[in-house]
C-alpha cells in the first residue's frame, strides 16, 4: 500500500492483534478467574473498587475511632446504671454507688492504657518496629470494621431490601423494635422466641409469644402498624394465631413474602385436568399468600359471593359451582340475574335455569324457588321413612345422594347478582297478605339456606351490591361461607364477612384495585390453612369462559352417560306442581317484620335489656354498633327516635350524656310493625 494510511470508515470491521485476541479469549475462557470479572465492565468496575478502596478504608478507621470513643465515653460515666436509676426514679438514692463505679471504671481504664503500653514497649524491644506495625495494623483493621457503614446508610448499596425489611430474620431484637414501635407491646416488655426465622415457600416465618396479657388478635387487628414497623408493604405481612395443641391466645405466627404474594399470571384451576369430581370433596377455590391451596367445602353449608364489579366475583361464583357440574349426580339450578353469557354454558347441563332481569325471570326464579322449598320438605318426610343403617342422623349422605331411585342428589342453587331478584318491588299476594318479589324470594332463600342443607341443597349467591338493603340481615345470618372480594368501605365488607370483622383485622375495602380475584375468605368447615382459621385472604383461580364451557361440556357428557341428565337441559322448563300453602306455612309468611337498619341492629344489641335499661347512652350504641356517629343519629331520627341528654352515674358522680329512652326504641319498632300491617292489608 506504499505506506500510505489507510481509511477506516464507520461500520468497517477492523482485525485486532492476534495477541491482544488470543490474551482476551484466554482470559475469558479460563476457569481460575471467576464469571463475573470476565467481562470488561465487571473488571473495571474491580479496578475501579480497587482505586477507592484506600480512601474508604481510611474513612471507615476515622469513623472506628470516634465510635470506640463514644462508647468509652459512656461506659466510663455509667450511662447504662444512670438509666436505669432513672427509669426507677431512684437517681437520688444511687448517687454515691454511681460515683464509685465511675471511679472504678477510670480505675479500670487506666489499668488496661499501662498495660497496652508495657506490651507494646516489650514487643518493640524484643522484635523492633514491626510489632508496633503489626499492631496498628490490627487496630485499625478493627476499627474499620466498627466504623464499616451499615446496610441503607449514604454511600452503601444495602446487601438486605432496605432498612428494617428482613434484618429481623438475623437480628430478633429488630422484631421486638417493631413490636413496641407499632405500639403492640411496651417500650419495657419483649418478645419470647417460640421458633426462630426460617426460609418457608417464597417467604420467612418466625413464631413469638407476646408478653403477658398482651393478645394475638389485637396484633392481627394492628397488622398494618407491623407492617410499616418491618418496612413491607401490608400485603406481604400474613399474621396469623396459633391455635390449638400448640398455641394460645398470645402465640403469634408471622409470615413475610419476598414480595407480592398476590401479583404475576393468573392461575389456571386444577378440575380443567380431571375427567370427573365428588361434589363431597371440597373445591378447589385458590391459594393463599403462602401458596397453599385452599379448598371449599360446600356440602352443609352455603357461600355469599361479594364484591364491586369487575372483582372476579363471577368467576369465583363458577369455581365453587364446577365441582357440582362435574359430578353427574349433582342437580343445578342456574339463576343469571345480569342476562349475560357468563353462565350461559350451564345452560345445557342445568336442571332449572333463568337468565334475564325482566319481572318474567322474576316469577320464574321465585317459582323455581318454591318447588325447592317443597323438594326439601319433601326429602325430609321421605328420610324419616328411612332405616338408621342408610340415614342414620336424618341428613343426607353420599349414598343417599347417588341413590336414583331416592331422587335426593346434591343440588346447588347458583345466584348470580341475587340483587336483581332481592330487590324487585311488585306487589303479591302471599298467604293472605300483601308482600313484594323481592321480599318473598329472601323468605325462600332464607329457608333454603337453613333448613336446605341437612338434605344436600347449596346455595350459592353473588352480588356486586353487598349492602343491609340487598341482602337481609336474616338471610346473611343464616349463610355458612362468606368470600369478600374488594367493596367500597368496611361497612360493605362487614355485611359479607359479618359484623365487626373490620375490628378483627379483615377488611376487603383494604385490598389493591390490581388483585383481581384476590378476596377474604371466611370458611365455614376446614381448610388447609387449619380449622381453627377465623378467615384468610385468597387469590382465586382463574376461570375465563373457555374454561368454563370446557368444564360444563364434560359436565354434560358425565350426566349423558351416567343417565341424571333431565329438566331444563333436555327442555323440560316446567316447575313441579307443589302445594303453596304448605310452602307458605313453613316459611311462616307475615309473622316476621324485617326491622330497618340501623334500629334492626339496636334492638339486636339490647336484645333482653330493651325492657330491663330505661336509657342507653349514643356512644355505647355507636362503640357497640361499630358506626358513624353523625350518620347514625341522622339515620335514627328519621325512623322517629330523637336523642336526648340525660344523667348516667360516673363513678362515685354522675355526668349528663346524650342517648335514647328505650321507650322510644319500642315505640319505633311498634311503629313499623304498624306500617307494615297497613301496607299488607
Amino acid at each position: 500500500m506504499n505506506g500510505d494510511l489507510v481509511p477506516v470508515y464507520d461500520g468497517e470491521l477492523v482485525e485486532q492483534p492476534k495477541l491482544v485476541q488470543r490474551l482476551e479469549n484466554g482470559w475469558r475462557r479460563s476457569r481460575v478467574i471467576p464469571p463475573a470479572l470476565k467481562s470488561r465492565q465487571a473488571l473495571k468496575d474491580a479496578l475501579a473498587w480497587l482505586a477507592r478502596m484506600p480512601a474508604r478504608f481510611l474513612g471507615a478507621v476515622c469513623r472506628g475511632a470516634v465510635v470506640m470513643v463514644r462508647a468509652w465515653r459512656r461506659w466510663v460515666r455509667v450511662h447504662d446504671y444512670r438509666e436505669a436509676a432513672e427509669q426507677s426514679e431512684k437517681l437520688a438514692d444511687k448517687f454515691v454507688e454511681i460515683r464509685e463505679l465511675t471511679l472504678f471504671r477510670w480505675k479500670v481504664t487506666g489499668v488496661v492504657a499501662l498495660a497496652t503500653s508495657a506490651a507494646l514497649t516489650v514487643a518493640y524491644v524484643l522484635y523492633g518496629g514491626q510489632a508496633l506495625l503489626l499492631a496498628a495494623g490490627a487496630a485499625s483493621v478493627a476499627l474499620a470494621v466498627a466504623g464499616r457503614r451499615k446496610d441503607g446508610s449514604p454511600g452503601r448499596k444495602a446487601v438486605l431490601a432496605g432498612p428494617r425489611t428482613l434484618t429481623w430474620t438475623m437480628d430478633p431484637q429488630v422484631l421486638v423494635d417493631a413490636f413496641r414501635d407499632a405500639k403492640l407491646i411496651g417500650k419495657d416488655e419483649t418478645l419470647r422466641l417460640v421458633e426462630r426465622a426460617a426460609r418457608v415457600g417464597d417467604g420467612w416465618s418466625v413464631t413469638v409469644d407476646l408478653p403477658a396479657t398482651r393478645k394475638a388478635a389485637d396484633v392481627i387487628k394492628n397488622r398494618d402498624a407491623l407492617a410499616s414497623a418491618l418496612a413491607v408493604d401490608e400485603v406481604q405481612l400474613i399474621v396469623e394465631r396459633v391455635r390449638g395443641r400448640g398455641g394460645h391466645a398470645g402465640r403469634v405466627f408471622l409470615w413475610v413474602a419476598d414480595e407480592d404474594p398476590y401479583a404475576g399470571p393468573p392461575l389456571r384451576t386444577p378440575l380443567l385436568d380431571v375427567e370427573q369430581w365428588d361434589a363431597w370433596r371440597p373445591v378447589p377455590f385458590g391459594r393463599d399468600a403462602r401458596n397453599r391451596r385452599i379448598d371449599l367445602p360446600l356440602v352443609w353449608t352455603s357461600l355469599l359471593v361479594g364484591a364491586i364489579p369487575r372483582q372476579g366475583k363471577t368467576f369465583a361464583a363458577r369455581l365453587a359451582a364446577s365441582g357440582a357440574v362435574l359430578d353427574p349426580h349433582a342437580r343445578l339450578y342456574v339463576f343469571d340475574g345480569k342476562g349475560g353469557k357468563d353462565w350461559e354454558a350451564a345452560e345445557r347441563i342445568a336442571y332449572r335455569f333463568v337468565c334475564g332481569d325482566e319481572l318474567e325471570h322474576v316469577r320464574a326464579v321465585c317459582g323455581y324457588l318454591v318447588e325447592l322449598v317443597a323438594e326439601v320438605q319433601s326429602r325430609y318426610s321421605r328420610m324419616s321413612t328411612l332405616d338408621d343403617e342408610v340415614c342414620p342422623e336424618s341428613k343426607i349422605t353420599p349414598t343417599i345422594s347417588r341413590d336414583t331411585g331416592l331422587g335426593m342428589p346434591i343440588t346447588a342453587v347458583i345466584i348470580d347478582e341475587v340483587q336483581v331478584f332481592l330487590e324487585n318491588p311488585t306487589r303479591e299476594q302471599v298467604g293472605g297478605k300483601k308482600t313484594t318479589l323481592g321480599a318473598y324470594v329472601a323468605d325462600l332463600l332464607t329457608y333454603l339456606v337453613r333448613k336446605g342443607p341437612a338434605t344436600g341443597v347449596v346455595v350459592i349467591l353473588a352480588t356486586q351490591r353487598p349492602d343491609s338493603n340487598t341482602i337481609p340481615s336474616r338471610l346473611r345470618a343464616v349463610l355458612g361461607s362468606w368470600f369478600a372480594l374488594r367493596v367500597m368501605d368496611w361497612r360493605d365488607s362487614n355485611i359479607v364477612l359479618g359484623e365487626q370483622m373490620n375490628t378483627r383485622g379483615y377488611d376487603a375495602s383494604t385490598l389493591l384495585p390490581s388483585h383481581k380475584g384476590v378476596g377474604i375468605l371466611r370458611p365455614d368447615g376446614e381448610t388447609d390453612a387449619g380449622a381453627d382459621m377465623l378467615a384468610m385472604t385468597v387469590r382465586t383461580y382463574y376461570m375465563p369462559n373457555v374454561d368454563w364451557r370446557a368444564i360444563c361440556a364434560r359436565g354434560r357428557a358425565l350426566r349423558e352417560a351416567a343417565g341424571t341428565l333431565g329438566g331444563h337441559a333436555v327442555g323440560d322448563v316446567a316447575a313441579s306442581a307443589v302445594d303453596s300453602a304448605a310452602v307458605v306455612k313453613a316459611l311462616g309468611a307475615g309473622s316476621r317484620i324485617e326491622l330497618p337498619e340501623p334500629l334492626a341492629s339496636v334492638i339486636s344489641y339490647l336484645g333482653d335489656e330493651l325492657d330491663e335499661r330505661e336509657f342507653v347512652p349514643t356512644a355505647e350504641l355507636v362503640d357497640a354498633l361499630d358506626v358513624e356517629a353523625t350518620a347514625f343519629g341522622r339515620e335514627m331520627g328519621e325512623l322517629g327516635c330523637r336523642p336526648l341528654r340525660q344523667y348516667v352515674p360516673d363513678g362515685d358522680g354522675t355526668r349528663r350524656v346524650r342517648g335514647y329512652l328505650t321507650a322510644d326504641l319500642r315505640a319505633a319498632v311498634a311503629d313499623e310493625i304498624g306500617s307494615s300491617d297497613v301496607g299488607q292489608s
